[in-house]
């Protein structure tokens, strides 16, 4: 059986000399079905393209912290019952345990959305069957990757047996597009030579809590930087249903990653005390763009590709806009499944759309990590800038619609002048937290 690692070489095409179809629709094999996966296969199968989903782990969960962005309830029409948190307060603290509110600045109508993967993703799955893609419970195991413009990719998985794979039928299938929706570890981008990226570590606990204790959290997030917990990331505890989910990350140092883990129990050992596990994560999570994203008729979305936020880990809201996108610009440039696509299609319709909307937001993002993360006295400065509320108002405006808000010039000049001041008081805080862990 050949496989797709075997040769990379595929030939740059354009629909505008592509053929029409005449006694088929085009197809298309999505593999991995969270909400980039999902999102990609709604919009392929209602839009006339023969589309098959294939997902390893259906009754599986992500390490995630299930924070999406209020935006996204409305534009992927996401009903209220999925959430299950409303989060209007979220305290940040500091390595010397100073504290900030950082909510001060929502809005009646405004909150944080906090939910579970496996409901949202299950969830989205079910729209897209419902939209007519064909969902598979299977492992994808290798891409064949043909020769010409019009030859089909041979899509190889083995069909689940149970909660296992290896038990299961293998199955091959003929295909025109395969979008790589696999997460950080893609088999797809492996399958077509996409390289190698960075990527963090994320850890997490889900811990239920005593009635009272839980009650704590009704409404409520935490974040925790310092040294302790991460040394460049941070630790989280954020509410669910029913329990909480304590948890960290971690690029330079993942070996360590469950002293980290100890080091944000320790922080909030009061608060769960009582409390029992019912859930131990752990997950690769990227730390930029794949160097290769699209190559022939392939395409990566979400994590596969490498669309995760530095500084705040966010990846929900760009896996299933990023899949939305690359959908929509197959169903394009296909003419709703009656024409042949090609390379160019995808870098156009889908790649070049993408960048030009969010490359700036992700390095924006990157900076900031760089500056904040790096030291218990940048951690300081963080905090203490984050209970300015021209700050609050300027992250919330900018995470709950995805869009970098502007802001007025004077106050932007304002804050330049806070951060200068608040790294200063920081590093005499920093010195000092650095010397009691050293006692």
């Amino acid at each position: 059986m050949a496989q797709a690692l075997l040769s990379f070489k595929t030939p740059i095409f354009s629909s505008a000399s592509s053929p029409l179809l005449p006694s088929r629709p085009l197809r298309a094999a999505v593999i991995g079905g969270g909400p980039a996966g999902s999102s990609a296969a709604e919009r392929l199968a209602s839009g006339g393209i023969q589309t098959l989903l294939i997902e390893r782990s259906p009754a599986g969960s992500k390490p995630c912290g299930g924070a999406i962005p209020l935006c996204m309830l409305d534009e992927f029409s996401l009903p209220l019952d999925l959430v299950d948190r409303r989060v209007t307060r979220m305290k940040i603290v500091s390595p010397s345990n100073l504290v900030v509110d950082f909510g001060k600045t929502l809005k009646p109508h405004e909150y944080i959305a906090m939910l579970r993967r496996e409901v949202l993703d299950s969830f989205l799955r079910d729209r897209a069957r419902s939209s007519g893609a064909d969902l598979v419970d299977g492992l994808f195991t290798g891409l064949d990757v043909p020769s010409g413009p019009s030859d089909p990719y041979v899509v190889h998985y083995t069909e689940s047996v149970g909660r296992t794979a290896l038990a299961g039928t293998r199955r091959a299938v003929e295909v025109d597009v395969v979008i790589g929706a696999d997460g950080a570890n893609s088999r797809v981008a492996k399958a077509i030579g996409a390289g190698d990226y960075g990527y963090a570590i994320a850890f997490q606990e889900r811990i239920r809590l005593p009635e009272e204790k839980m009650g704590y959290y009704e409404d409520l997030a935490e974040m925790y930087v310092g040294s302790d917990v991460s040394p460049d990331f941070y630790g989280w505890v954020f509410p669910k249903c029913d329990h909480v989910a304590v948890g960290t990350g971690t690029v330079c140092a993942k070996a360590q990653i469950k002293q980290f883990q100890a080091g944000i129990r320790d922080r909030v050992k009061e608060k769960i005390s009582g409390g029992k596990v019912i859930k131990v994560e752990a997950h690769p999570i990227p730390e930029h763009p794949r160097p290769c994203r699209v190559k022939g008729r392939v395409a990566l979305v979400g994590d596969a590709a490498g669309y995760v936020t530095k500084c705040s880990g966010e990846g929900i809201y760009f896996a299933a806009k990023s899949g939305r996108m690359c959908g929509d610009a197959i169903v394009q440039a296909s003419q709703n499944g009656r024409r042949m696509i090609g390379e160019d299609d995808l870098k156009i319709g889908y790649l070049k759309q993408w960048d030009k909307k969010y490359s700036t937001t992700f390095r924006f993002l990157d900076l900031l990590q760089s500056v904040f993360y790096g030291s218990n006295v940048a951690r300081e400065a963080l905090v203490e800038m984050c209970g300015d509320e021209y700050v609050q108002r300027m992250t919330f405006d900018s995470y709950l619609y995805k869009t970098i808000a502007v802001g007025d010039w004077k106050e932007n000049v304002k804050m330049a002048w806070n951060v200068i001041g608040s790294f200063m008081r920081a590093k005499v805080v920093g010195r000092e937290v650095e010397r009691l862990r050293s006692v």
